[in-house]
């Protein structure tokens, strides 16, 4: 069987059980179990309001809450919670698109946003209709690549323009 401990334990818990079901026969052969009278009849009126309205069929419909639609982001002002509220763009990534645009100017174009390490066309394309951009990019000098690495832009010669 068990363990001393867990006899008395269930022993304890069957005799509890046994008084408590021998309290509730006693109070229904006595009748103190009855509700008084006051709450009898103000349950009864109760379900007669129900009753009443369900045949008259006035249930109220539930209101369905009107479509989300997203708020449009403009990534080039936006702060880092405010893009964090377009789908698919967490704390961290959020983060860094705003110290990507703090350092190297506004994006002005979802082509420019892919400069950001994260976002690649299959996000661009997915967050194109969130996100909106306000400012013009700032033209640069040097290429950035997805690596990481900069490259300078040859300048074209000076001279005469050929003819």
């Amino acid at each position: 069987m068990g363990t001393p401990g867990e006899r008395k334990a269930l022993l304890f818990l069957g005799a509890v059980i046994a008084l408590g079901g021998s309290v509730r026969a006693a109070r229904a052969v006595a009748g103190d179990g009855d509700p008084p009278p006051s709450a009898k009849a103000a349950i009864a009126r109760q379900i007669h309001a129900v009753d009443s309205v369900r045949k008259k069929g006035k249930r109220k419909k539930a209101k369905k809450p009107p479509p989300v639609i997203p708020a449009i982001v403009d990534l080039d002002i936006a702060t880092a919670e405010q893009i964090e509220t377009i789908r698919g763009i967490g704390p961290s990534l959020a983060k860094r698109i705003v110290a990507d645009r703090d350092s190297l100017g506004p994006f002005g174009s979802l082509e420019q946003l892919q400069r950001v390490k994260g976002v690649g066309p299959k996000l661009a394309a997915r967050i194109d209709s969130t996100v909106t951009f306000s400012l013009l990019p700032r033209p640069s000098t040097t290429e950035i690549t997805r690596s990481g690495a900069s490259k300078r832009r040859r300048k074209p010669p000076r001279g005469d323009p050929p003819n």
